[in-house]
C-alpha cells in the first residue's frame, strides 16, 4: 500500500489535566501517515484519486486548536476519527501526536501517544 505522511504538523492548543494548560495553552505536533491507493493517482495526475493534504491539515488544525481535552489520546483519536469519516479514500492511518513542553519534572525530549487506526476498527 502506498502512504501520504504529513508531518510535523504545529499547533497551539488548550488540552490537558492540570488547570495552567487549559488555561495557558501550549504547542502540540501532529504527524499523520494515510494509508491510500495511489496507483491512479500517479497514472492520471488528478486529484480525484488522492487525498487532499491541504484539507487534512485544515481538519487537524480545527480539531487541535479546538475543544480543549484532558487527554492527547483523546485528540488522537478525534483526528483519526475525522480524517476516516472526511477522507473515503483512507483505509488505514497512524497519528502520532507529540506534547513537547508537558507541564512535568525531568529531562526528555516529549511525551507523544501513536495510533493506528482502519476502517475495520470503526
Amino acid at each position: 500500500m502506498d502512504f501520504i505522511h504529513i508531518n510535523d504538523m504545529e499547533f497551539y492548543g488548550y488540552h490537558g489535566v492540570l488547570p495552567e494548560e487549559t488555561k495557558l495553552g501550549q504547542r502540540f505536533r501532529l504527524t499523520v501517515s494515510l494509508e491510500v491507493d495511489l496507483n491512479r493517482a500517479g497514472q492520471t495526475d488528478e486529484l480525484e484519486y488522492t487525498v487532499h493534504y491541504g484539507e487534512v491539515y485544515e481538519l487537524c488544525r480545527r480539531i487541535v486548536e479546538g475543544e480543549p481535552r484532558k487527554l492527547i489520546e483523546a485528540v488522537a483519536e478525534d483526528v483519526a476519527t475525522n480524517i476516516l469519516k472526511s477522507f473515503p479514500l483512507v483505509q488505514s492511518l497512524r497519528v502520532q501526536f507529540m506534547k513537547p513542553d508537558p507541564p512535568i519534572p525531568g529531562h526528555y525530549r516529549s511525551v507523544s501517544v501513536d495510533i493506528t487506526r482502519g476502517r475495520c476498527n470503526e
